[in-house]
């Protein structure tokens, strides 16, 4: 399991045990802090840039979870290319029967309009599908959980901005999942019979993102009017919302830049292919409600769509200053001379 102290990763791991899996994590730190269920997995030290550590750490799987997403930095894409290709060499060296990757939806647009981030997960895809082994791709867009990337820039910027002014260009459609549905996919991943593929995995609601955040700030009870604005580039507006929330900057930016084109699944095959006969999926009602509840005094009987402590710092909003001086602050980041 590669980015088990991440955000899918760290509500996967006791997943897996629950049915019984021998788990080996990843850590990039020697010496880090464990998570809740630490004590219950082997952990060795691997940089996923360092393809020695890559080689050691696979040895004897007969699966791999890869869960590594490198959007921060100038030039991330050139680091999910080393990573991907040393987890390659890897898997072929110990013929691995089994590597499953959480992956972003693709929109069916001309590749070279693709943002660089979907571009850069499609070049990990091709990398890793190009292996002996089955390699199942499960595509995402919006993941609703307390804790995700996607939901928390939703909550940070309802919360800090007293008005939600949405580019004509980011009011496009997409298809947000629950984290829970997400997580059984994965686990219905390492039981799949069939060929190497890609799953689009979407939850039951399709809408566009203005709605989107109209739906959040209503379950969080804030009061946003939304105005849309024409003309506004994607930097600006990337670099705006990175400085409106705790997020990463540079993670915002990526992602902002996919909201030009429609994020919805192509296909819906996965609910029964990957998932439990009698599973439901979480409608977008339920998802802001368990997201938002408070945190469980207990992780192992804790909600995953629910705060957890292996959650990054950012996660939960935080800032209590009034959303106006959030925003002018933001502003004089993004135009230091205003």
């Amino acid at each position: 399991m590669t980015g088990a102290t991440g955000y899918v990763g760290g509500r996967l791991v006791p997943l897996l045990l629950a049915q019984g899996h021998e788990v080996r994590t990843t850590t990039s730190r020697a010496g880090r802090e464990q998570p809740w269920w630490g004590d219950r997995v082997e952990t060795v030290v691997m940089d996923a840039l360092d393809g020695d550590e890559v080689m050691a750490a696979c040895e004897g799987m007969d699966a791999v979870y890869y869960l590594i997403h490198g959007m921060g930095g100038d030039d991330f894409s050139t680091t999910d290319r080393t990573a991907a290709t040393h987890m390659a060499r890897a898997v072929r060296a110990h013929g691995t029967e089994r590597v499953v990757y959480l992956s972003g939806v693709v929109p069916p647009v001309p590749t070279e309009e693709l943002s660089e981030h979907i571009t850069s997960r499609l070049e990990v895809e091709q990398i890793l599908s190009d292996l002996p082994a089955t390699v199942l791709v499960l595509r995402a867009a919006v993941l609703l959980g307390s804790g995700s990337t996607s939901f928390e820039i939703i909550r940070q910027i309802s919360q800090r901005m007293p008005v939600h002014t949405v580019p004509s260009w980011m009011d496009s459609k997409v298809q947000p999942i629950a984290v829970v549905d997400v997580l059984e996919a994965l686990v219905g991943a390492l039981s799949y019979k069939g060929d190497s593929r890609h799953f689009d995995v979407g939850g039951p609601d399709v809408l566009r993102y203005g709605a989107l955040l109209e739906a959040f700030t209503e379950h969080a009870g804030l009061l946003r009017p939304q105005v849309t604005v024409p003309l506004l580039p994607t930097a600006l507006v990337g670099s705006l919302a990175g400085s409106l929330t705790d997020v990463p900057t540079s993670v915002v930016e990526a992602l902002v830049e996919s909201l030009r084109h429609d994020m919805v699944a192509a296909e819906e095959d996965f609910r029964s292919v990957l998932l439990p006969a009698e599973h439901r999926l979480v409608g977008l009602d339920e998802a802001f409600r368990r997201a938002l509840a408070p945190a469980a005094p207990d992780p192992e009987t804790a909600d995953p769509m629910g705060p957890l402590p292996q959650d990054p710092v950012w996660a939960g909003g935080g800032d209590e200053r009034p959303a106006l001086a959030r925003v002018v602050d933001a502003v004089k980041q993004v135009l230091p001379d205003s």
